[in-house]
């Protein structure tokens, strides 16, 4: 297998979707000139992070999966020669809504999509009120690169997400993400959930033994419902298979981040950390329920 490059966009999102667009299809064209090979944009890039209250005015913001974003960023794959992680809004039927990445091949082909598996329902973060839950499995693209995986945001926090998408044989698990803090909670607990946020998603390169890329927004962003709003904090990095950050963010600037998917030191991490080899898959039943509440023996 061949190694190769992905690139990190982390961005500051408007009202404005056109110009949220076409500020992302240059920063992809931008990264492809810096030697990225696989690009990826933040989830539901081309608007402000409108789940923050319930609104159904905002469901007139989803689109068709393909449609006119995918058709956007179609070109702007082929013209790059670059492989594309496209979050959007998807809207499937009247009522019927998901939390998506397309992902467009560096020949500007439609690979297919992943729709986001768990859905948060916290203050600031009403996802379930927006989105159904996703339908199509936990997926493993095929790129012209090399085999990606893609889940999305909430899903950082689920081991069984990440294991199930390393299982068929992805090197990188791509999370776009919209993450941030209350600004009420900073002072007081933002580094701890900030530091839960990044340990999380590199015990899962560690656990699999793959590389993790994590893409979030920055800016505060006030929605127009009103309220104290959250302040997303960036720090979009890359991890390698011990869980060593390669690439790392700031919190508070658009940047774009490159790294290599080294495929020989893929291999040869799984080799000295035989994790696979080790899993006592026959043990594992009992994950398909929820709880384990066993009568006590004594």
């Amino acid at each position: 297998m061949k190694s190769f490059t992905v690139g990190l966009i982390q961005m500051a999102l408007g009202c404005d979707a056109k110009d949220n667009l076409a500020r992302a299809g240059q920063q992809v064209i931008e990264a492809g000139h810096d030697g990225a090979q696989v690009v990826c944009l933040p989830e539901l890039f081309r608007t402000p992070y409108f789940c923050q209250h319930e609104n159904t005015v905002h469901f007139d913001l989803a689109e068709p999966v393909p449609g006119p974003t995918t058709a956007v960023l179609r070109r702007v794959a082929e013209q790059a020669g670059v492989v594309v992680l496209v979050p959007v809004f998807e809207r499937q039927a009247p009522g019927l809504y998901y939390n998506s990445v397309a992902v467009i091949d560096c020949d500007g082909g439609y690979l297919g999509k992943y729709r986001k598996m768990h859905l948060p329902d916290d203050p600031g973060y009403h996802e379930k009120f927006y989105f159904t839950p996703g339908d199509l499995g936990f997926t493993v693209f095929d790129t012209g690169f090399g085999k990606i995986g893609t889940l999305i945001c909430w899903d950082q926090w689920f081991p069984e997400a990440a294991r199930l998408t390393a299982m068929q044989q992805a090197a990188v698990l791509f999370y776009p993400t919209a993450i941030g803090w209350h600004p009420s909670e900073k002072d007081q607990w933002g580094q701890q959930q900030r530091d839960a946020w990044r340990t999380v998603q590199r015990g899962h390169a560690i656990a699999n033994g793959v590389y993790v890329a994590a893409v979030n927004r920055i800016g505060h962003e006030v929605p127009q419902e009103g309220g104290a709003g959250i302040q997303f904090w960036g720090s979009s990095f890359l991890a390698d298979p011990q869980g060593v950050v390669l690439a790392q963010a700031s919190d508070d600037k658009e940047e774009r981040l490159i790294g290599t998917i080294d495929m020989q030191h893929l291999e040869d991490v799984r080799r000295n950390w035989p994790f696979w080899r080790d899993r006592r898959v026959d043990a594992y039943t009992e994950l398909r329920r929820r709880h384990l509440d066993r009568e006590p023996t004594d």
